[in-house]
């Protein structure tokens, strides 16, 4: 692990929670006939990134929305209660009637898979093709253009999901390079973090990050907190979570009281396989899972929308 000199801020979209550490065994819930485990359930909001559609899930597992959505990646729900989205090659901001009350194309084409809604109104936009962060304006006029640091022609995998902090700062999860890289406004590389086949980067409290890895190798797929100094001080990886194989670990949530929502990505060959949703505690105990593969096909990204996350 390489490391230099800088701290992790704290998102204006975070939530508050505790970071913790266990090495207890997982006490695991198998998935029900419905789709869920161990006696709750949950309302929630998914991108289905290969079936292309944003959908609510009921807590008794029926669709009660949708919109069409190509290659979702990463979501986010507003205070108005309106979802902000990626599309494919841009981003929308969609009303629960189905309005689209803000849209944004890339002018090249670039390939998104960052979304977030930031303080001052704009939106910040990742575009993975293009090798850059943009800011724009609820109007659609780009203000902000933040130049990455990335090497090679990856193209489809330089990065996947960005964040901006409080302190004016991004962090970028650059799978590409199976690294996490924290940049100034003025694109400087202020910290470097090793972590393969990286998808996502979550900032936590006092600096610590949540990662989420990909299935590069049987031993890769895993979710895990580092703290400032790079440490490890929770991880749930494969053969952990008794009767679940974790695949391609994407979007990841860490809910107020403490547990984490991890979006377990089944493509690959897995269409099928296992669930979509896992919720652990800090104990690495298994308390709810969503394993319909009839309603969604893939599952990248996903809020809950029943309070447990407010």
């Amino acid at each position: 692990m390489r490391m230099t000199l800088g701290v992790v801020g704290l998102s204006v979209a975070l939530l508050v929670c505790l970071s913790v550490s266990s090495s207890l065994p997982a006490q695991p819930a198998p998935a029900t006939a419905g789709g869920t485990s161990g006696g709750v359930k949950h309302t929630f909001v998914c991108g289905d990134y290969t079936g292309s559609v944003v959908k609510i899930i009921s807590a008794e597992g029926k669709v009660t929305w949708e919109y069409p959505a190509r290659n979702v990646c990463d979501l986010g729900v507003m205070p108005n209660g309106n979802f902000l989205f990626t599309t494919g090659q841009g981003v929308k901001e969609v009303t629960r009637d189905k309005k689209v009350v803000f849209s944004y194309e890339t002018p090249s084409g670039s390939e998104v898979f960052t979304c977030q809604r930031l303080a001052d109104g704009n939106t910040l936009v990742g575009l993975c093709t293009d090798k850059k962060l943009v800011e724009v304006t609820p109007m659609g006029e780009v203000v902000r253009e933040i130049k990455l640091t990335i090497g090679g022609s990856a193209g489809h995998t330089n990065f996947r999901r960005a964040r901006k902090l409080d302190d004016g700062t991004y962090v970028v999860a650059q799978m590409s390079e199976n690294k996490v890289c924290q940049y100034d406004a003025t694109g400087k590389v202020l910290r470097t973090i090793d972590s393969p086949a990286v998808f996502f980067a979550l900032p936590l409290p006092k600096g610590n990050l949540l990662l989420s890895c990909a299935d590069t190798d049987a031993n890769g797929s895993k979710v895990y907190e580092v703290d400032p100094a790079g440490k490890t001080v929770w991880e749930v990886k494969n053969g952990d979570l008794a009767g679940i194989t974790l695949r391609f670990m994407a979007g990841t949530v860490r809910l107020a009281n403490g547990n984490t929502l991890m979006c377990n990505w089944l493509g690959h060959g897995h269409l099928g396989e296992g669930p979509h949703l896992i919720e652990v505690t800090p104990e690495k105990k298994v308390v709810w899972t969503y394993a319909d593969h009839t309603a969604v096909k893939t599952i990248s990204c996903a809020e809950l929308l029943d309070g447990e996350e407010k």
